[in-house]
């Protein structure tokens, strides 16, 4: 059973009709599985691995009432988990994936862990959270577009003193230079989003990566009159390992994310409450936090939400402090 990247089938299933029994029949007969939520189950060296200590996958699934989508793609089985209706996506594939995170404890101040273990992050110059030994906040913001909420959340920032990177695409770049001179004269840094953000790990050609992240730079520093920091976040979270090698060979340093929340769907903002129970008990040391500057709730909570991290115990830092440690 053969499909490439572009003859992918996809079904959902109904929990109930789904066991661990099941899942690893099917990790049997396609080569490997990912199972992503608070634990992933994957082969490697041929061999099924548990990360973290969680429920049996079936009394989880269970216990969630959620539906769970299976994507077969040549030899790679992903089993994924509706979540606050998104698809969580967690891909170990040694070519290419899509960002994840598992093992969060709300309240824990435990870190997740990543698609990717520590030795590829290196490798790759790579970074998802920092040190686990300081109560530290990295703050980060993809940039899209603007509609109305960057100032907001430029404020609060400001307020708090606190270091902020933001992400942006060639739109964002295009129609909001005030913006980006603000950032920059407020101390924060920009960062690379890709020009069109597609999805980069269906780029195989790095001329065309690079491309894309040369037309940043270059509109960028029309600007501002200065060169874009080299910090790259890929769009959506997915990446290819050639890619993210080619990001490395034009300097860059790859930022991916410890804690985020679906904060980007402009028609179905979630309520403030919601948003800040989130935040805090999902917080620990080291985040490299992932917000949207599309958000209305982030610009309206940005103010409290500092204020309750401050009460926490946390200060904010920045990323080049991780690039040097």
């Amino acid at each position: 059973m053969s499909k490439n990247r572009n003859q992918r089938t996809k079904e959902k299933w109904n929990v109930k009709r789904i066991t661990l029994f099941g899942a690893l029949l099917v990790a049997a007969f396609f080569g490997w599985i990912s199972v992503y939520q608070d634990h992933v189950l994957h082969t490697e060296d041929e061999k099924l691995t548990w990360y973290g200590t969680p429920p049996s996958l079936e009394e989880q699934l269970s216990q969630s009432g959620e539906k769970i989508q299976i994507e077969t793609s040549g030899k790679r089985v992903i089993i994924r988990q509706n979540q606050e209706n998104q698809w969580n996506q967690g891909s170990f594939s040694e070519e290419c994936g899509s960002w994840g995170l598992g093992g969060y404890q709300d309240g824990s101040e435990k870190q997740p862990t990543g698609s990717l273990n520590k030795e590829q992050m290196k490798e790759m110059e790579a970074y998802y959270v920092g040190a686990d030994t300081k109560k530290v906040i990295y703050l980060t913001f993809d940039c899209g577009y603007e509609n109305g909420n960057t100032e907001l959340i430029l404020d609060a920032l400001k307020k708090h003193n606190a270091p902020a990177t933001f992400f942006v695409v060639g739109h964002f770049l295009e129609t909001s230079p005030e913006l980006i001179k603000r950032m920059v004269s407020d101390g924060h840094t920009v960062g690379n989003h890709t020009y069109h953000h597609k999805d980069m790990s269906e780029l195989a050609d790095p001329a065309t990566f690079t491309k894309e992240m040369q037309e940043v730079e270059n509109l960028y520093q029309e600007i501002t009159g200065t060169k874009m920091c080299p910090y790259y976040r890929p769009p959506q979270g997915k990446y290819d390992m050639k890619n993210l090698q080619t990001a490395k060979d034009m300097g860059y340093h790859t930022f991916f994310w410890s804690l985020a929340y679906v904060d980007w769907k402009a028609d179905d903002q979630p309520g403030e409450q919601e948003a800040l129970s989130k935040l805090t008990s999902r917080i620990h040391p080291g985040a490299i936090v992932l917000l949207h500057n599309t958000s209305s709730t982030n610009g309206k909570i940005m103010d409290k939400l500092l204020t309750e991290w401050e009460k926490m115990g946390y200060s904010f830092g920045k990323l080049e402090d991780l690039c040097r440690s």
